[in-house]
Formats: structure tokens, sequence, C-alpha cells
């Protein structure tokens, strides 16, 4: 199955707060990201059309203005946002365009799916920047994004983007393996899971919360939005981004991770899933 992943043509990769990060100082790790825009565009030019769901505005806005620790206040957040977007996305263009490849920004909130209109103009914008050989880069407008019409987290979103562009394939990097029958930190006796065919009550059970103040997922985060992925028809892979050749690995077939195969839903539809 592992081999099969090389011929995946459509690929949401998301990528959290943690794995941008330095987690001394909260500062972008520069080293790593550029090494993750060389391999993204890399796939790109083997054929692959390539979404990016990025983490990391809130944290790069309160390090620019120099807070010290994650922000609490909706207010706050959003001013350390609408600081962050610009400057996450400026470093982006700089790495993407030392190797020629075009990016573009898509901003959005729970409303865009909620609502018909806006959906399907998502879904036109997304063709279109994947017709003209572009990597989107995707985040939530958090700016404008209240309690109540908030994606909750960029893991949720990426899976999100995956029904919407019908992506073959999502690929979470986080700061661990993949799921683990405990949490590795704590329980040396834990295993790693290579393979999910069906999530199960007692597999959220097994995973965990955030594990840092940057990011605002955490291992269940990401196994319901696998959930979503696969009910979508994309399989999800989570794998540890702290070493940037794990991506190279994984599409070269080596046992990696955890991967959630597909099982397309009969009539699936993302409002159903916007309440959760």
């Amino acid at each position: 199955m592992r081999e099969l992943l090389r011929d995946k043509k459509r690929i949401v990769f998301k990528v959290g707060t943690s794995t941008l990060t330095h987690p001394e100082t909260g500062r972008l790790d520069l080293v790593k990201m550029e090494k993750f825009v060389r391999i993204l565009t890399d796939l790109h030019n083997k054929g692959k059309d390539i979404v990016l769901v990025s983490s990391g505005a809130i944290a790069v806005g309160r390090t620019a203005i120099g807070l010290r620790e994650r922000p609490t206040e909706r207010s706050v957040k959003q001013a350390c946002a609408a600081i962050g977007q610009s400057r996450l996305m400026m470093v982006y263009q700089k790495l993407f365009s030392e190797y020629s490849q075009n990016i573009a920004q898509i901003l959005m909130t729970k409303i865009t799916i909620a609502n018909d209109t806006s959906r399907h103009n998502a879904e036109n914008t997304f063709r279109e920047l994947l017709g003209m050989g572009v990597i989107p880069i995707v985040n939530e407008n958090d700016t404008v994004a209240t309690d109540e019409f908030s994606l909750s987290d960029n893991d949720y979103l990426s899976a999100i983007v995956s029904a919407i562009i019908k992506a073959d394939l999502v690929v979470l990097l986080s700061d661990i393996d993949g799921l683990y029958t405990d949490d590795p930190n704590e329980n040396p006796d834990a295993r790693l899971i290579p393979y999910v065919d069906r999530i199960t009550d007692e597999m959220l059970g097994m995973a965990k919360g955030p594990v840092t103040d940057l990011g605002t997922g955490g291992m269940s985060s990401k196994v319901e939005a696998a959930g979503i992925a696969n009910d979508a028809g994309a399989d999800m892979i989570i794998i540890n981004g702290n070493d940037m050749d794990n991506i190279n690995r994984l599409f070269e077939g080596e046992e990696i991770g955890t991967m959630f195969r597909a099982h397309k839903t009969r009539h699936f539809h993302l409002k159903n899933y916007l309440d959760r």
C-alpha cells in the first residue's frame, strides 16, 4: 500500500506551528522551512498537484511584537495573526521563488464551507490555481473568525480542503511519529500503529491533546481530521515533520508514520461535518 503513494496525484500537506518554529524561541526555523519548500517544489515538478495548509501566523506575529506566551484573548490572537500572516507569506514567497515556483494565499473561514456560493467559489479558485501550476497556501482567516464560526484547528482545515479539491492524499507533519497505543512520552511500551482501516472510539481515546503552547491541535484532532478526509475519499498519513526527509521516505514506499485508509462515504457532503 505504501508503494502506491508515489502514484498519488493531488496532495494536501499540513504543517503545524511546532514543526515550523524553534521550540526555544518560537521563531521560524528557516533551515527546515527551506528544505520543506524544496521538497514540495520537487514533488510539484514531478507532476503532482500540491496544496499547503500552513499554521504559524499567530506564533510569527506574537514573536514579532515580543509576546513570550501564546495569547488567550481572541482580539490579541487576531492581532497577532494579522501581523504574522503577512510575515509568514513573505518568507514562503521568498523561499518558493528561489525555485521559480508560484504560490497563492487562500484564507478561509467556516462560513466559506457552510455557504454554498462561497464554497463553490473556493472550489473554482483552487481548480484554476492548480491548473496554472500554482501551489496554494491555505490558513484560516483568524483575523475575522469568531468562536462560533471557527474551524478549530488546521488539522480539521486540511481535511476540509482535501474534500473541496478532491485530493488523493493528506499528509500531516507532526512532532510525533504517528498514532500510538498510548502517549510514548509517558509510556515506554506504547506502540506505533502503522495502519488504520476504521477509526474507532477506542482509537480516539488513545489520541492525546496538544503538548506545546505553540499550536491548537493534538493527536485527537488529527484522528478526527483523518475521519473526514477518509470519508471524502482521501488517504491520510501522519509523519514526523522534525525530519523533512521523512516526506521523501514516504513517497519512496518506506513504512513510516500512521496511514488512515480512505473509504469514501456515499453522498458525502461537507456541511455534515461542520458541527464537530
